[in-house]
């Protein structure tokens, strides 16, 4: 589920949502802004996947651990 498969298309895994958080994570956010902020453009089908929080959680695991965001002072931070 982190990379697309033959079933799997880019958006609904987690590299995709990955690419989606670094999209709209421009300044520092917390994840529930950043949930917030997913739920809005799902709903207004500014993104077709849907994804549960927990999903979310892996995605920023799995950005933090190829060192592409960070956390501090508990917001997620994009990594220049």
């Amino acid at each position: 589920m982190i990379i697309p498969t033959k079933h799997t298309n880019f958006s609904e895994s987690l590299l995709g949502f990955g690419s989606y958080i670094l999209t709209v994570l421009e300044s520092p956010e917390s994840i529930d802004s950043l949930w917030n902020q997913y739920q809005n453009d799902f709903n207004k089908k500014l993104y077709y996947a849907k994804h549960s929080f927990d999903n979310l959680l892996l995605t920023i695991v799995f950005l933090h651990s190829i060192g592409v965001v960070k956390e501090q002072d508990g917001v997620v931070i994009k990594c220049s």
